[in-house]
């Protein structure tokens, strides 16, 4: 579906064009065209391959779709691939992918399986006409920016949600929260690897536009490219981060359950030793031998009654002052 096909010149809008009209303003001194696609048919995307000239292997990759995140040149065009991150109410991750065919006079953005538009990336271009006379290259610079930019609100939230999980593991009351929050910690470290997934091969293909060979279409825009390297790295040091303390949390969780058991063994442990020290003597004057002390004595049965009372409250003043009961 085609969302808009826009000419500039000299950094400024000339006008919304039809894709037919479309090489006439290439052939235009200091004119690109912007074109912008939402889940690209094969036949839209064959008409636009013809208008600019693009690649088949590009084509071939924007039209399959499921691409990693990479910067591809050929001759005097370069094919960019980013994936955009969007969370849902449940928090799940969804992934999209938004494909660049950038020229020296034309943008080609396809994006698939992403909601969030790119409207106001025209707007803050055409707002800037000083910048958008860089044509092509600023526009680019622009819808990157833009996608990494979107990468910090996911990552905020995942943040959020792992100091929520880090305080209930200190409050949870039984083994099944525990396992709740294993599970939960799990899946934070299963999407922040994903959104991970999204950053690392993007910061490899950016590094690529502003040091040593880059290409002719992003000369003068280094500076730019730059920037968006210095976010990308931010993001990718913060997920690296965050996952070492989902692991730490989970280490902590388990250790945490470990201590609860050894709590209920010590409680268990104390009060099998308080019924042993009864039951042993209860034992030794139950085997009904003939010869035992005090056996026939008119006291002894009161006697061993009390001395079983003794025992088991002394031992429980010593279980309950170490903390055991």
């Amino acid at each position: 579906m085609l969302v808009n096909c826009v000419a500039y010149q000299d950094g400024r809008k000339l006008a919304d064009i039809p894709v037919e009209s479309i090489s006439d303003y290439l052939a235009k001194d200091e004119c690109f065209v912007w074109v912008a696609y939402k889940d690209c048919e094969p036949d839209e995307l064959k008409q636009l391959q013809g208008e600019f000239v693009l690649h088949e292997l590009a084509v071939e990759d924007a039209h399959k779709g499921h691409q990693r995140p990479k910067i591809e040149e050929f001759s005097d065009c370069l094919f960019v691939v980013l994936h955009t991150m969007e969370m849902w109410k449940d928090g799940e991750l969804e992934i999209g992918e938004l494909h660049i065919f950038v020229g020296p006079n034309y943008v080609l953005s396809v994006r698939h399986r992403t909601r969030q538009g790119f409207q106001n990336v025209r707007d803050l271009c055409e707002r800037e006409p000083e910048l958008l006379k860089h044509g092509s290259a600023f526009v680019l610079y622009a819808l990157m920016d833009t996608v990494v930019d979107r990468y910090f609100p996911v990552l905020h939230a995942l943040e959020a949600e792992l100091e929520v999980l880090e305080s209930m593991i200190f409050e949870r009351d039984d083994a099944s929260s525990a396992r709740r929050i294993i599970e939960e910690l799990y899946s934070l470290k299963r999407r922040l690897l994903i959104l991970q997934h999204a950053t690392e091969p993007t910061l490899e293909a950016v590094s690529r536009l502003f040091g040593g060979r880059v290409p002719a279409i992003c000369h003068g825009m280094q500076d730019y490219f730059r920037d968006v390297y210095d976010h990308l790295e931010r993001i990718d040091r913060a997920i690296e981060g965050r996952r070492d303390m989902v692991t730490t949390a989970i280490q902590v969780n388990l250790g945490m359950i470990t201590l609860a058991e050894s709590e209920v063994m010590k409680r268990l442990g104390s009060y099998a030793a308080l019924f042993a020290i009864s039951t042993l003597i209860a034992g030794i004057y139950g085997m009904n031998f003939q010869h035992m002390p005090e056996l026939e004595w008119k006291w002894g049965y009161p006697l061993i009654l009390a001395l079983m009372v003794v025992i088991n409250l002394v031992l429980w003043l010593r279980f309950k002052k170490a903390g055991w009961l």
